[in-house]
């Protein structure tokens, strides 16, 4: 396993600030993880160091939260993010990791800056479907290469106004059928091997941690402050992005 301290002092904080984003609360923060981990490891291994903690922090957030998910959306979205893995699977090795990070920053700023700039009114009709299955794919393909697949599909879900525990459960069983849908592509790929694995044995403990952290605070918050604090997260994660991809 990895026996370099530097990497801990990055990897066991950024494993607490993924489950914190898989519980809902500050879920924009999730995308950065990879990033995080990608000071000390190349990004591939980063992400195939994650995949068996983001397995432990889904079966805990789908126990917790399934019943509360939107079915009827989900029917729709988890074909069109499992045929993003596929394309993700077809691209790894020719796109670079930084130039993933790129687009994804890049997305997350402008969709945040429409948002903010045309605020959703109270009659404004949903969005529509054919963009559910376009940023499904975009987020099943960012999620697939960086774990990055959050923001994309965020931007679909936030003008429905979902309540937060809604918008919290339905990016659950998503992301958990997205990330069971990585392993054999990262075994193809050889991103699963011994050394990778018995590192997440050793950061495993933290996946918990921030999942209990999130789903206590997600269950408590105000509306209003679930969804200022989520388009922080976006602002933030959008510029971590932008600048991992051209520092």
């Amino acid at each position: 396993m990895i026996t370099d301290w530097q990497f801990y002092a990055v990897a066991i904080p950024a494993v607490v600030l993924m489950g914190i984003s898989k519980s809902g609360f500050g879920a924009g923060f999730g995308a950065i993880v990879v990033p995080l981990m990608a000071l000390t490891v190349p990004v591939p291994q980063a992400a195939a160091i994650m995949l068996p903690l983001l397995a432990i922090m889904d079966l805990m957030g789908l126990a917790a939260l399934m019943r509360q998910a939107d079915w009827t959306l989900l029917r729709r979205l988890i074909p069109a993010a499992l045929l993003g893995t596929v394309i993700g699977t077809a691209l790894f090795g020719v796109l670079s990791s930084r130039t993933v990070a790129g687009i994804v920053g890049a997305i997350t700023l402008v969709f945040l800056a429409i948002r903010l700039a045309f605020p959703p009114r109270a009659d404004s009709p949903p969005p529509p479907r054919w963009l559910g299955l376009l940023l499904g794919t975009t987020s099943g393909f960012t999620s697939f290469v960086a774990h990055a697949g959050g923001p994309p599909i965020s931007f679909y879900l936030l003008p429905l106004r979902l309540a937060p525990i809604t918008f919290t459960a339905t990016l659950a069983v998503l992301f958990t059928a997205v990330n069971f849908s990585k392993w054999l592509p990262y075994w193809w790929l050889g991103l699963i091997d011994g050394r990778n694995m018995a590192t997440s044995l050793v950061l495993a403990p933290f996946a918990p941690v921030g999942v209990w952290l999130g789903l206590k605070i997600v269950r408590r918050i105000n509306p209003t402050w679930f969804y200022r604090l989520f388009h922080l997260g976006m602002l933030l994660t959008g510029l971590k992005l932008v600048w991992d991809a051209w520092a």
